[in-house]
């Protein structure tokens, strides 16, 4: 049984409305209130179980009552729960429904990787470094390496969001944090393969022209696109239903930190050409993650907005 426990504070004369709103819904278990004993701030403590396919009704609910602003809503997963029959009453009666993303909480997941400390640019510069050891050695564990270590898609979702939220400085704050970030990469990655060159570090092959690894990174086609655009739906689905293993199948399938240090490594050996298509092929599969996420994440909510009329209709 899906559920989420809520933990929520609200002040004395509000109380009464909270607890109306609660009891009313056939989502709700478990409902406790202790009148007067929290602090910080200060009224009644709230606590109860909301099965997840009405939860954003319930959350809606009380955002519409301010509770978020006058008081605090604390939303936490529930990993295991012997569902009695008030819960499977409720679980019936949503059907379908009853397995909807929690968007409040999907969106907090999103927010928070949209979150641009120190951090972040350390990974991408690493990444960067990762891959460039990978393309100059022609290794392909370590292109994944570098795919896996890099955090860019957060920044991505991140403006994903704001694009279909109508949030400007969400969206100037992720392409700000993109851009800045993948600058840096690409800088700390030409200075070291100029370091790689002068040493004669690179491998014999690479040396030789053979760069199968640099090639399939340079040359954008018709699969990159396709490519990006499926990672880009799973990774939007997998934030939703927080599937974390399948968002790392994005993380490895997509060539963007590659395309950068494909870039500065080109660069630095003179391969113009290459590195121009490692350009457009990073330049495509940002903005085609972008653009897909945006889209998934307006499908997904129509759909399930359709499944709840659906469902509401035939309860009616």
């Amino acid at each position: 049984m899906d559920m989420i426990h809520v933990r929520m504070v609200s002040p004395a004369p509000l109380t009464e409305a909270v607890v109306a709103l609660l009891a009313a819904d056939p989502s709700v278990l478990n409902l406790v209130v202790q009148p007067g004993i929290a602090r910080k701030p200060d009224g009644d403590a709230l606590v109860c179980d909301v099965l997840t396919g009405g939860a954003n009704d319930v959350l809606r609910g009380l955002r519409e009552l301010r509770l978020d602003e006058v008081g605090s809503i604390v939303i936490e997963p529930v990993d295991m729960a012997f569902s009695g029959r008030a819960a499977r009453a409720g679980a019936e009666r949503l059907g379908a429904l009853s397995r909807a993303p929690v968007w409040e909480a999907v969106e907090a997941r999103i927010r928070a990787e949209g979150t641009y400390a120190p951090s972040f640019y350390l990974y991408l510069v690493v990444a960067g470094l990762i891959g460039a050891v990978g393309i100059v050695t022609n290794s392909q564990i370590l292109i994944v390496a570098a795919m896996v270590v890099g955090p860019e898609y957060g920044a991505i979702v991140s403006v994903a969001l704001g694009i279909d939220r109508r949030s400007g400085p969400r969206i100037r704050k992720g392409l700000t944090a993109l851009t800045a970030g993948f600058a840096l990469a690409v800088v700390a990655t030409f200075l070291f393969a100029l370091l790689i060159r002068a040493f004669g570090l690179e491998s014999k092959a690479f040396d030789l022209g053979v760069r199968p690894v640099s090639h399939l990174i340079d040359t954008p086609d018709f699969f990159s696109v396709a490519v990006a655009t499926l990672a880009g739906i799973v990774g939007i689905v997998s934030l939703t239903e927080a599937r974390t293993s399948a968002l790392l199948g994005v993380f490895i399938s997509v060539t963007t930190i590659p395309a950068a240090a494909d870039f500065s490594v080109s660069a630095a050996f003179g391969s113009w050409s290459e590195a121009r298509g490692s350009f457009i092929q990073l330049l495509i599969n940002v903005t085609v993650l972008i653009v897909v996420g945006t889209l998934a994440l307006k499908g997904q909510r129509a759909l399930w907005r359709r499944v709840g009329r659906r469902r509401l209709r035939a309860a009616g």
